[in-house]
C-alpha cells in the first residue's frame, strides 16, 4: 500500500470527533439514522454463512470488521475491531460485542499493517468510495481481506424480481459483481458462492427464497436497504401483487418447488483477497 494512504491513529480520531459533532450524519447511501430501527432482530449471523468467513480469515487473531453494523459475522474467539459510522446501528450491537468505533471505510483511523485480516460483510455497496475503502481494508490488514458481498448479475435470476423489477437496476447501481471485486481489490483473490440455507436467520431478500410469505412484513423490507430506493407506490403495488400470488398459490405453481430445497445458490459471494 502506497505511503498516501497511511493514516495516523490521532490525527484519524480527531477527523472522526469532528464528522461525529454532526447530529445527523449519511456516511454511506442509504440513511440508517433514520431506516436501520430494528435491523438487529432481521439481520442475524447465521452460524452456516458466518462458517464460510471465519474460516477465510485464517489463523487471524485480530481482525478489523469495517461496515460493522450491528455485529453481525463478527467472531468472538478472536479480538476483533468494529468500525461502524451509524449510530442508530452501533446502538444496536448486543452488550457482549466491543463497541464500534464512529468512523468510515474510506478514512480507517489505524496504522498501517494494523490487525491480521480486515472483513466486511454485505456492506461494500453502501460505501460513497468502495475502491478507497478497499484500499484501507488492505492497508490496516497483514492478512487476508474478506468480503461478503451480493452479485447483482446473479441477484437478476431471483423470484422477487419478477414481481418487483426494479430490484435489478438497484441491485446493479450499488452492488459490485464479483468480477468488480476481485478487480478492484487486485493481486491474487479467490472467489466462491456461499449457500443460502432454507431456514437462514440473516434478514437478507433472498435468504427467504423458500418463504416468500417474510417479504410481506414491513420490518423484513425495512432492513433491506434496496427496497428504500424504489418509490413507495411500487413496492406497495409489487407486494400486494406477491400477497395475492401467495394467497391464490399462484408462487407455489411457480416456485413452490423451492419450499422443499435445502440450501439456494444465489448471489450471495464470499471474495478474498490474499496478499503476497
Amino acid at each position: 500500500m502506497t505511503s498516501d494512504r497511511t493514516r495516523d491513529t490521532v490525527a484519524g480520531d480527531s477527523a472522526h470527533r469532528v464528522a461525529g459533532d454532526c447530529a445527523h450524519r449519511v456516511a454511506g447511501d442509504y440513511d440508517y439514522e433514520a431506516g436501520g430501527s430494528g435491523y438487529a432482530q432481521v439481520r442475524r449471523t447465521d452460524p452456516r454463512i458466518a462458517a464460510h468467513v471465519h474460516a477465510a480469515l485464517g489463523d487471524a487473531r485480530t481482525v478489523i470488521n469495517v461496515g460493522a453494523g450491528a455485529g453481525s459475522y463478527e467472531p468472538e474467539d478472536r479480538q476483533v475491531t468494529a468500525v461502524e459510522p451509524s449510530a442508530a446501528m452501533r446502538a444496536q450491537r448486543p452488550a457482549h460485542l466491543v463497541k464500534a468505533i464512529d468512523a468510515v471505510a474510506e478514512n480507517l483511523p489505524f496504522r498501517d499493517n494494523s490487525f491480521d485480516a480486515a472483513m466486511a460483510t454485505i456492506t461494500v455497496h453502501q460505501w460513497k468510495d468502495r475502491i478507497r475503502g478497499l484500499r484501507e481494508m488492505q492497508r490496516v490488514s497483514r492478512g487476508p481481506v474478506v468480503v461478503l458481498a451480493l452479485d447483482p448479475d446473479l441477484f437478476s435470476r431471483f423470484w422477487l424480481v419478477d414481481y418487483i423489477p426494479e430490484m435489478v437496476a438497484v441491485a446493479k447501481s450499488r452492488d459490485p459483481t464479483t468480477a468488480q471485486l476481485r478487480e478492484e481489490l487486485g493481486g491474487t483473490t479467490t472467489a466462491s458462492l456461499v449457500p443460502i440455507p432454507i431456514d437462514c436467520v440473516d434478514g437478507f431478500a433472498e435468504a427467504f427464497y423458500a418463504r416468500p410469505e417474510a417479504l410481506l412484513d414491513p420490518a423484513v423490507r425495512q432492513a433491506q436497504s434496496a427496497w428504500g430506493f424504489i418509490d413507495p407506490e411500487v413496492v406497495d403495488q409489487s407486494v400486494q401483487r406477491l400477497r395475492v400470488d401467495i394467497e391464490t398459490g399462484e408462487w407455489d405453481r411457480k416456485y413452490g418447488d423451492l419450499r422443499g430445497q435445502p440450501g439456494y445458490l444465489g448471489s450471495l459471494v464470499l471474495v478474498v483477497y490474499h496478499p503476497d
